[in-house]
């Protein structure tokens, strides 16, 4: 039988996902403010 995986990669591997998923709703999120601004630049 294969042996489980340890308990310390699996964390690593979990916290490498969670920054990935903080990184891109990050990116959204700046993503949707410069639209806010930008229309209303451009809507004035």
């Amino acid at each position: 039988m294969t042996t489980p995986p340890r308990p310390v990669d699996d964390l690593a591997a979990r916290r490498k996902r969670a920054a990935r998923t903080a990184l891109i709703a990050g990116g959204i999120a700046v993503l949707i403010y410069i639209a806010f601004i930008a229309s209303g630049v451009l809507g004035a």
